[in-house]
């Protein structure tokens, strides 16, 4: 279940950052990270 829900966020992260090349901001940037470090930890264990 974790592999799962790390590969789900790493592919959120993904798209989070895809949006970066529209509109850039602050906490944007700060989500697509999180959300890249948590999934690739998450799908990696």
């Amino acid at each position: 279940m974790c592999r799962m829900i790390g590969f789900i966020l790493f592919w959120i992260a993904v798209g989070v950052a895809l949006s970066l090349c529209f509109r850039s901001s602050v906490t944007r940037t700060l989500l697509a990270i999180i959300l890249l470090v948590c999934g690739f930890n998450l799908f990696c264990k």
